[in-house]
């Protein structure tokens, strides 16, 4: 895999570690990765 930064706001990093803290994705990028992904479906790959 390769390394990507991103700059979000504040309110987002919260959002997504409270995620994290209720165990509902084990770390930021497994997150991120399933953000992107159903982005690119329903954006790009329409499925």
């Amino acid at each position: 895999m390769k390394l990507i930064s991103v700059k979000m706001p504040e309110a987002l990093i919260d959002g997504m570690d409270e995620l994290i803290k209720k165990g509902v994705y084990p770390s930021r990028s497994a997150l991120m990765r399933t953000a992107v992904r159903d982005l690119l479906r329903k954006e790009l790959w329409k499925t």
